[in-house]
C-alpha cells in the first residue's frame, strides 16, 4: 500500500490509523509559509453541528493538497478529519483554560450529545467525505469530579473538554455509535474512504 498523507497533528488520529495497519506520513506546515495554510475554525453565525465538522474537515483538506501542491511535494492520497462535540445545536470546540472546560463539563453532565466526525480523503480530483455521528450519556458529574479531572490536564486538547479514551470514560453512562468517531477517527468509515482510491486494508 502507498503511503498516505494524514493532515492531523492529532495523535489519537495516527494511532487509529497505525491500529488499521494503513502506511501514513504526517503533513506538518513546518516552514515560515506554512501558517497561511492552517484553517479558522471559527463557527459561522447560525452554523448546524454537522455542516461546521464538514466544512472544517473539507477546508483542512483543501488547505493541505494545496499546501502539497505549493511545495512540490508528491500528491498522494490525503486524509483529514474534524470532530466536535454538540450539546443540542451548541457547538462544544476544544476549551481555552480551566473555567470554559468546567462549563462544558457541567453542560454535559447528565445530558446527551453527539460527537461528531467528519473525514475527508481527496486523490487526484477525487474528493470523498464521510460523517459519524455518535450519541453519548454522561453521568451526573459533581463539581468536585470536574474540578480533578480538569486538574489532570486531559481537557485541553479535546472538543467538548472531555476524551473517551481517558479517564472520562468513566464518565460513559451510555453511548451509540463509533466509540474510534468518539476518539477522533471512525475506523469504519475511514477505511471505505481509503479502500475506495484502490488500497486494500
Amino acid at each position: 500500500m502507498q503511503t498516505i498523507w494524514l493532515a492531523s497533528k492529532s495523535p489519537r488520529r495516527a494511532e487509529l490509523l497505525t491500529g488499521m495497519g494503513v502506511p501514513f506520513e504526517v503533513l506538518h506546515f513546518t516552514d515560515h509559509v506554512g501558517a497561511q495554510y492552517e484553517v479558522d475554525e471559527s463557527v459561522l453565525p447560525g452554523e448546524p453541528p454537522r455542516d461546521y465538522v464538514r466544512r472544517v474537515a473539507l477546508d483542512k483538506a483543501l488547505h493541505a493538497h494545496a499546501y502539497l501542491k505549493d511545495r512540490g511535494l508528491p500528491l498522494r492520497a490525503l486524509l483529514s478529519a474534524d470532530t466536535t462535540v454538540a450539546l443540542g445545536d451548541r457547538i462544544l470546540g476544544k476549551p481555552t483554560d480551566a473555567d470554559e472546560a468546567r462549563e462544558m463539563l457541567t453542560a454535559l453532565s447528565g445530558q446527551v450529545h453527539e460527537v461528531l466526525t467528519a473525514v475527508v480523503v481527496v486523490d487526484g480530483d477525487q474528493i470523498r467525505q464521510a460523517l459519524s455521528v455518535s450519541r453519548v450519556q454522561f453521568m451526573p458529574l459533581s463539581s468536585e469530579t470536574i474540578a480533578r479531572y480538569i486538574a489532570s490536564g486531559e481537557p485541553f486538547d479535546k472538543a467538548g473538554a472531555y476524551g473517551i479514551q481517558g479517564h472520562a470514560g468513566t464518565f460513559v453512562a451510555d453511548m451509540q455509535g463509533s466509540y474510534t468517531g468518539i476518539m477522533g477517527l471512525p475506523v469504519h468509515e475511514t477505511a471505505i474512504l481509503i479502500e475506495a482510491t484502490g488500497f486494500k486494508i
